[in-house]
């Protein structure tokens, strides 16, 4: 089954190519959900999320930095927007197109086909 999944790009602050990991809710110093949000790209219950748990594919550190190992991650491979069984091809299309806007424009780097 397909879910519908809305998509947005995230907000950030600085950028960082430190190692990657997915953050927990404990991991961010709030517990609204719509901030919390502005580190995912997507959201099975649209912006702001119903909770914690509908946010999908993370690419910025709870410090508000946009890590670039994240957004390869979440580009391709076996933890992407690609690897999700219940995405859309039009949805993993917009969220690779936000992916590899935020790449170029954060670190003039290229992680498209």
């Amino acid at each position: 089954m397909v879910a519908d999944y809305d998509v947005h790009e995230p907000e950030y602050s600085g950028t960082t190519t430190d190692e990657w990991s997915a953050p927990q809710k404990q991991d961010f110093d709030t517990d609204d959900l719509g901030e919390i949000a502005d580190h995912f790209v997507m959201s099975e219950s649209g912006f702001p999320p119903d909770a914690f748990t509908d946010l999908q594919l993370p690419v910025v550190e709870p410090d508000g930095d946009l890590n670039e190992n994240a957004l390869q991650t979440a580009h391709g491979g076996a933890h992407s927007v690609e690897a999700m069984d219940d995405v859309d091809d039009e949805t993993v299309e917009d969220v690779q197109e936000i992916l590899e806007e935020l790449s170029q424009e954060a670190f003039n780097e290229d992680i498209g086909d």
